[in-house]
């Protein structure tokens, strides 16, 4: 007996089939093989019925999943895409890349995918980021799974769900696989309908459907098992009467005075005292003699009670916490939006707190992610036992943050002693795995419609008040304070932007090369840090710097550039391009970290980068306390780094110093280089510089270089390094590494 192998070993046992093809994981798919226009036709006629009520449940889904971006595709048994519904943004990328509809997938040119996969081999599989072949897709994650007529096992095709690599979610999986199985079961009933024909029934009492037939005038002629069973009445009580249900009977009036059709329309049925409510689908429609003259009616009611209730519960799961059963962020601001439109009663006003925990990250790097989701369970149920009156919700917005809604309230004391009960309840310790420990709460709290009249300005003023709560010590509620002009709200909103940039990697950085004026050749990089935010767009550095140096969130963006730094550079030199340093500018608050030494140490040993392949740029007013300067620099020249004192001759300056600091290298200020040309002040502080650098032993590298004139002047004054327009902008990494590819292949040509 062979063993199943695991998902795992399929995808690696694909890869190595990709890669002795010769397939090309950084191109795009050439693909060759599509149905022509008629085929299609053909194809999509026959599988019309199969469609439809695949179609019918997709749009169930993409409604309850509505703000999820999601793209759904559906294949035959062959791979030939038969349908592409869902993201409209999705969908443009996977086109551009050659998928369509009328595509038929083959590993030979898709690559490992989920689509073949799972016709090869019958399973669920799902492929995030990098288990695809291809790296155009390392940004998306994929879901598929195979549906079949269950009664004969035949393979149908397979149903997939593609979106983005940051929505990536194993519930998705398990969504879908509920999903077809309820598609498997409705084209069963849909097959076997097909092969009942009503008038020589032989088995009428076998089918699972609850049949009913009349007469021309509406009295009961067959009413088998399962109707009995479906509405609670016995069979000998309604034969030759008229359906005893009202509603019913509305319908069968219908069918046979006009002629009409019904299909697929829902019922719930009571069927007798004490049982659980069925819910079914009922058709009714008529039946004609061989003159197409209406003799009687058929109705059935089709059981879906478990179909029901799982489209329930994939209802409840998306408004939902999988984690502490709260309801989600989806579910809070829906609820507010529909409290909204209803109308908030007259005098009355409502509060909503955002609440977070304080330092629950040490918790989580102490006691492991698996512990810190039992806190996470704990404080939902102490949140609920503290707000658990009728006119108070709690939800969970994701990792530690809850909100609490409190409703009807005509001043704003009842939300503020629900705040304070919270704090309160936060006293006593919390146990888990046997320890007890303390962990507390920050709240910022605002009122409708005061703070607010719709739910996106709402949130984000209790977020502003939540966050100046920390600012100010934590372990308390603030209620929102609007601040007195608009400049101030924007600051606030920034740095409570820049927070959560940090957490969904909005930052990226860009890297200006150094170039060696001698040869032309780039001999390092500086990175610069760019923030793309969502809504702002790109964020000048000089407007968010400031703002993170004073609010201490420099010290955390600073070791982000750091590593991130370090690990791109290391990646080109283990790409095989030369060895190259890489600049990286040190705030003044993270050079005062009593850590930074123990950071800088970690992170050369996370990022295995070659010490002498990074330098640190400090300011000089950095150095004004000599002795603690000489300690730190001493001790990062041990670890093998390179020093640069940045924008040199702006400000503090003492020569004798420069030695004892152990400096490698001066970075002379754009200020001077920009007017060389035209200040004979500014050409001779700068001939100095250069001058005074070599007599002490100390390389030296000029910014902002934009014309040839400046690269000339310092040139003749022996300044051999240099960055700035003239050759190269700061650049992303992807366009540093084609520069470093074109000088390798010059290099070639030229040796060649």
């Amino acid at each position: 007996m062979g063993i199943a192998l695991t998902k795992v070993s399929l995808i690696s046992e694909s890869k190595k089939r990709c890669e002795k093809l010769g397939i090309d994981p950084r191109g795009v798919p050439s693909f060759s093989t599509f149905l022509s226009e008629g085929d299609l036709n053909l194809k999509r006629a026959e599988y019309e019925e199969i469609l439809s009520v695949i179609n019918f449940f997709v749009h169930k889904m993409l409604e309850l999943m509505k703000g999820i971006p999601l793209l759904i595709l559906i294949s035959d048994e062959n791979g030939c895409i038969l349908e592409m519904a869902g993201d409209e943004a999705i969908k443009s990328v996977v086109q551009q890349s050659g998928i369509q509809i009328g595509l038929v997938f083959n590993e030979q040119e898709a690559g490992t995918n989920s689509i073949n996969l799972v016709l090869d081999h019958r399973q669920p599989i799902q492929l995030v980021g990098d288990e695809h072949f291809y790296e155009f897709l390392w940004s998306t994650a994929c879901y598929s799974v195979p549906f079949q007529y269950t009664d004969i096992s035949n393979l149908l095709g397979t149903i997939t769900i593609m979106t983005t690599i940051d929505q990536h979610n194993p519930f998705l999986l398990a969504m879908l696989s509920t999903v077809v199985d309820s598609i498997e079961r409705e084209l069963l009933l849909k097959k076997q309908n097909r092969r009942l024909h009503i008038l020589n029934q032989v088995v009428i009492e076998t089918t699972r459907n609850g049949i009913m037939i009349t007469d021309r005038d509406g009295n009961i002629t067959e009413f088998n098992r399962f109707a009995e069973i479906l509405t609670g009445a016995k069979k000998q009580d309604v034969m030759n009467k008229p359906i005893p249900d009202a509603r019913t009977n509305d319908f069968i009036q219908e069918v046979l005075q006009t002629g009409k059709y019904y299909e697929d329309m829902e019922f719930i049925l009571q069927p007798r005292t004490g049982q659980d409510e069925m819910v079914c689908l009922f058709d009714a429609f008529p039946i004609r003699d061989e003159n197409m003259q209406v003799m009687g009616a058929f109705a059935q009611f089709r059981d879906i009670t478990e179909r029901y209730h799982t489209q329930k519960q994939i209802n409840y799961l998306a408004y939902h916490d999988d984690l502490t059963g709260l309801p989600n962020r989806r579910f809070f601001t829906r609820h507010i939006d529909e409290l909204l439109s209803h109308g908030v009663k007259e005098n009355s006003i409502f509060a909503v707190m955002f609440l977070d925990l304080d330092s629950f990250k040490k918790i989580n790097d102490t006691l492991g992610h698996n512990n810190g989701d039992v806190l996470l369970k704990l404080v939902a149920e102490r949140l609920k036992t503290c707000c658990h009156a009728p006119n108070q919700l709690v939800s969970r917005m994701g990792g530690d943050e809850f909100t609490i809604l409190v409703q009807e309230i005509t001043d704003q004391t009842e939300a503020i002693h629900v705040a304070e009960k919270i704090i309160k309840a936060f006293e006593k310790p919390f146990a888990i795995d046997g320890y007890e420990f303390y962990i507390t709460a920050s709240i910022g709290i605002v009122f409708y419609p005061q703070d607010g009249t719709d739910v996106e300005m709402l949130m984000k003023n209790a977020d502003i008040a939540l966050y100046r709560m920390k600012d100010d010590g934590k372990n308390n509620y603030n209620i929102f304070k609007p601040l007195p002009d608009s400049s101030g709200i924007e600051r606030l909103t920034l740095e409570h932007s820049i927070r959560k940039a940090l957490h969904l990697d909005e930052f990226v950085l860009y890297y200006q090369p150094q170039i060696d004026i001698l040869t032309g050749e780039i001999i390092g990089t500086e990175a610069l840090i760019r923030w793309n935010h969502p809504t702002l767009g790109l964020v000048p550095p000089a407007k968010f710097i400031p703002i993170a140096e004073e609010t201490g969130l420099i010290v955390p963006l600073g070791e982000w550039v750091l590593k991130t730094a370090c690990l791109q550079n290391q990646i080109w030199k283990e790409k095989g391009f030369p060895p190259m340093s890489v600049s990286v500018n040190l705030s003044s608050r993270q050079f005062s970290k009593h850590d930074l030494v123990e950071t800088i140490k970690e992170i050369l040993l996370d990022t295995h980068i070659d010490p002498q392949y990074l330098e640190l740029e400090i300011t000089e007013s950095m150095t004004m306390n000599v002795d603690v300067a000489i300690e730190v620099l001493g001790k990062l020249k041990e670890l093998g780094i390179q020093i640069c004192i940045d924008d040199f001759g702006t400000g503090y300056s003492n020569l004798y110093y420069l030695k004892l600091f152990s400096i490698d290298r001066l970075k002379i200020d754009q200020s001077f280089v920009r007017d060389i040309m035209t200040d004979s002040n500014d050409a001779d502080i700068v001939a100095t510089i250069i001058a005074m650098a070599h007599k002490l032993g100390i390389d030296v590298i000029a910014e902002g270089v934009e014309t040839k004139d400046q690269l000339d002047f310092l040139r003749s004054q022996n300044c051999h390094e240099v960055q700035g327009f003239y050759y190269y902008p700061p650049l992303p990494a992807e366009q540093i590494e084609r520069l470093l590819m074109k000088s390798a292949a010059m290099k070639t040509n030229l040796q060649g």
